[in-house]
């Protein structure tokens, strides 16, 4: 088979990018091209940070701040809120327009998911909101906790954002 026959196939095969990836297809693209990504940096009215925990093959063990790579064609708050609702179960999230930082990460060890364009948003939940957890324990995949301060756990990839949790 030929390139142009391969496109034409997953052409056939995912004829709406926007719903998403199959993952197979997924993993080749994040092994040649780099990801943009959203991620939410979550503060209430106290200062603290709204963290979930992560334990995967990609990122290794512990707590993230939660985000999600972009669609194609969709717009960055509409991921930006998205993440809100899947990560938290939060149908609707205050956040600035405007990111507060944008980083470039690069995993030299990973081949898959090893370059992500990253952009942090401001946003903010008030100190009422208790995370679900349902069905979850601490240190489960998904846990969601309030942070007074950066936890030493954090994420490797995540430690660009320690200053601003």
């Amino acid at each position: 088979m030929n390139i142009t026959d391969a496109i034409a196939l997953l052409d056939e095969q995912v004829p709406n990018p926007s719903m998403g990836l199959p993952d197979e297809l997924f993993y080749y693209i994040s092994r040649t091209t780099p990801l943009v990504n959203v991620d939410l940096l979550i503060k209430d009215e106290t200062g603290r940070t709204l963290l979930a925990w992560r334990n995967d093959q990609y990122a290794g063990k512990g707590w993230h701040v939660p985000g999600g790579i972009i669609r194609f064609r969709e717009k960055l708050e509409t991921r930006v809120e998205k993440v809100a609702e899947t990560e938290l179960g939060v149908s609707t999230i205050s956040f600035e327009p405007v990111p507060v930082a944008l980083n470039q990460i690069i995993a030299l060890e990973r081949e898959i998911r090893g370059h992500f364009i990253s952009l942090l948003y401001r946003c903010f939940v008030s100190s009422t909101f208790a995370p679900k957890n349902e069905g979850l324990t601490m240190g489960d995949r998904g846990y969601v906790m309030w942070h007074d301060h950066c936890p030493d756990n954090l994420l490797k990839l995540h430690e660009i954002y320690r200053n601003h949790i």
